[in-house]
């Protein structure tokens, strides 16, 4: 029985890639797709992996598994927020600065779904907050989410809510030279196209999807086809698992990402947690170059 899931699996992952193959085969033939090295980079999302270190720690565990970046998510150990002075600021900043790790961005909570006028205006205003953080930290970017369309409100109108409030972030982000990245997040809101709708009217060109490779992604009309859908709004960043938690098709996203010439970060947000992290990196790592060779 396992080796026929496993051949069933297998068969599933080359047919996916053979459709983007003839998807792409439009332009083929005019100029080849594997000209040149994959330039996307791995970097780690401070989830389960890196809650509990330090900023040292983290950098140091970066560099010793071959990451170049760090998405630093809110309230975990590295400490960094909006209440560190200017001197503190500048420390982070530099810590960066005198290594090869790069500080990719802030991941916050911040949302933009609530039907109370106050409590928007608050996830707004704070937003604004840790915009001023990132462009002093040294990073390029903000990563912000919808969560749910609340049940009692017309989706329409909770939608163009969020769309209006992603393009005044984003506007706002852009005189400090910040990125506003939309994880594609929530139980409805993560379908691609609730995503679609709600990008249909972001208004601030600042604003950009950050891909988060959920299940969903895989719903009708395939994986191709979800990422066809948002493909013009994507950004620098893509959020994936580790590569051996689930059976999604990572070769095959790397594929459409490549084909896109997507130049961004590949961050790992795993949901396991290990006794040891640092070589679970490492092996993330080595598979993560092999899938770039398989391009």
């Amino acid at each position: 029985m396992k080796n026929d899931q496993n051949n069933r699996r297998e068969f599933l992952k080359k047919s996916l890639l053979s459709s983007i193959a003839l998807s792409s085969m439009g332009t083929a033939w005019a100029s080849p797709q594997i000209t040149r090295a994959a330039p996307m980079k791995l970097g780690l999302v401070t989830y389960l992996w890196g809650k509990d270190w330090t900023l040292p720690e983290l950098i140091s565990n970066c560099e010793n598994a071959g990451y170049e970046g760090l998405e630093l998510r809110t309230q975990h150990a590295h400490g960094v927020e909006t209440n560190l002075s200017e001197k503190e600021r500048k420390e982070v900043r530099k810590r960066f600065k005198d290594s090869p790790v790069t500080c990719v961005g802030y991941g916050s909570n911040y949302e933009y779904h609530s039907p109370d006028p106050s409590e928007l205006a608050a996830n707004i205003r704070d937003t604004k907050e840790y915009i001023k953080l990132c462009h002093d930290i040294g990073a390029s970017g903000i990563k912000v989410k919808p969560n749910r369309l609340p049940e009692e409100v017309p989706r329409e109108k909770t939608i163009a809510q969020i769309a209006r409030s992603f393009s005044e972030v984003g506007e706002y982000a852009k005189d400090y030279g910040q990125l506003v990245r939309v994880e594609v997040h929530g139980k409805v809101t993560q379908q691609l196209p609730i995503m679609k709708a709600i990008f249909d009217q972001v208004t601030s060109s600042n604003v950009k999807i950050c891909w988060n490779s959920n299940n969903t992604d895989l719903m009708e009309p395939g994986l191709v086809g979800n990422f066809n859908m948002v493909k013009k709004w994507i950004g620098d960043t893509t959020h994936i698992r580790a590569f051996d938690e689930n059976d999604y098709p990572f070769q095959a996203l790397l594929q459409l990402l490549h084909q896109a010439e997507y130049n961004g970060w590949i961050l790992i947000e795993s949901h396991s947690d290990p006794a040891d992290k640092l070589a679970s990196m490492i092996a993330q790592k080595k598979t993560f170059d092999k899938y770039l060779k398989n391009l």
